[in-house]
């Protein structure tokens, strides 16, 4: 498989913003976002799809990223923008941590991993998403043509190889609690009221793990907020760049 490069675009502004997507998510996951800040901002979108472990795909983002620049991570992006503080804390100036989670897989969620990787490779990552959908976006939202095709056409745009590559990393990503207390940069939590992936109390807890972080729950979402909100999300981000 040939490599996905990161896509970057550059703004008028010194600032520059690394968004990191979640599973089964390309750079479509933060399309509004991308139209919202293009003008404000240089925007980069990490490849998360090469390796299979955490510490490598945070050693790629950083290769590839500007020398300082505002991180926003969604889900499995989360979990890798924790990596990247990790190694390299003096590079992230501000933190914006979307519909994620601080703590290490439990063995159910393991388990279901497995079978989900299973289910891929015998129907495809297309049909792995299909029943994933309910947990990922709002019950409302179900029937919303638009929004339902754009989450299953990311899925069928992420090969199996690397959805597998994915997967091994969440499995084997480390419990980030510890980490928080040693989170300095301005960092901006946002939640859906209604995730099921990763609840409000998961984002409870990394607030009150982040000294000076700010925690915004937006009302009738689920866990894709960046497409099921976006005009919201876009909101709150420009103004964790302004502040």
């Amino acid at each position: 498989m040939s490599g996905r490069k990161a896509s970057r675009q550059d703004g008028p502004d010194t600032e520059h913003v690394v968004l990191v997507p979640g599973l089964l998510c390309t750079s479509a996951l933060f399309g509004p976002q991308i139209g919202a800040l293009r003008g404000r901002a240089g925007i980069m979108v990490a490849d998360h799809t090469q390796a299979a472990s955490m510490t490598l795909i945070a050693e790629g983002v950083l290769k590839a990223a500007p020398e300082r620049f505002a991180l926003v991570g969604l889900s499995m992006g989360g979990y890798v923008a924790f990596e990247v503080i990790r190694q390299a804390p003096e590079r992230v100036l501000r933190l914006a941590l979307l519909d994620t989670n601080a703590r290490a897989d439990r063995p159910e969620q393991t388990a279901d991993r497995r079978r989900l990787i299973a289910l891929a490779k015998a129907q495809g990552t297309r049909r792995v998403q299909e029943v994933l959908l309910p947990r990922l976006i709002h019950s409302d939202r179900l029937k919303d043509a638009a929004l339902v095709a754009s989450v299953l056409k990311m899925a069928e745009d992420t090969p199996l190889a690397a959805f597998e590559r994915q997967q091994e990393a969440i499995i084997g990503r480390p419990d980030n609690r510890p980490l928080l207390a040693r989170i300095r940069c301005s960092t901006l939590i946002i939640v859906g009221a209604e995730d099921q992936m990763t609840p409000v109390k998961v984002a409870q807890e990394m607030h009150n793990g982040i000294a000076g972080s700010r925690l915004e729950v937006i009302p009738d979402c689920g866990h894709l907020s960046t497409l099921e909100r976006p005009d919201a999300v876009c909101r709150l981000l420009e103004a964790w760049l302004s502040a």
